[in-house]
């Protein structure tokens, strides 16, 4: 055998090995990415939307602090609440991840201009985690829209 078969050999030989790394790759990175979505779905939903709704004193007194009334508060807690329930949808995952960063951007600035400062990495670090979720469901939600254009 010369050479240069020798290499074509080894190259194709290669190519379905690579494919199969890099799907096995890719079914590792949904199963963390539906991991970090239920659990931040559980935490948004139970720790977060759920004390809005209830009038939880911390919540009203933030809200307070705040100073555009309590009206946000339910709205707020209203957009937590829908982008939960979305997260744990998978034809609805990356839209709602998509809508929690807008959420997540606005409570960073609030963190940073009205509240805590320090506390604004903690939106932050959700936000990146949405962007991972809405790129990773970026086919399904174009699925959905093209379906909602119809």
């Amino acid at each position: 055998m010369s050479a240069q078969t020798h290499t074509a050999t080894r190259v194709t030989a290669t190519r379905p090995t690579t494919a199969r790394s890099s799907a096995g790759g890719r079914r590792t990175l949904r199963k963390v990415l539906w991991g970090a979505q239920i659990l931040l779905a559980a935490f948004l939903f139970f720790a977060s939307a759920l004390p809005k709704f209830a009038g939880q004193a911390d919540a009203v007194r933030t809200f307070d602090e705040i100073g555009w009334g309590q009206w946000l508060r339910y709205l707020t807690g209203a957009v937590e609440a829908a982008g939960a329930i979305g997260l744990v949808v998978p034809r609805l995952a990356g839209l709602a991840a998509a809508g929690l960063i807008g959420l997540m951007g606005g409570a960073a600035l609030t963190q940073l201009l009205v509240l805590e400062p320090a506390w604004a990495l903690l939106p932050v670090a959700f936000a990146v985690v949405f962007a991972a979720v809405a790129w990773d469901r970026r086919a399904e939600s174009r699925q959905v829209l093209r379906l909602l254009k119809r």
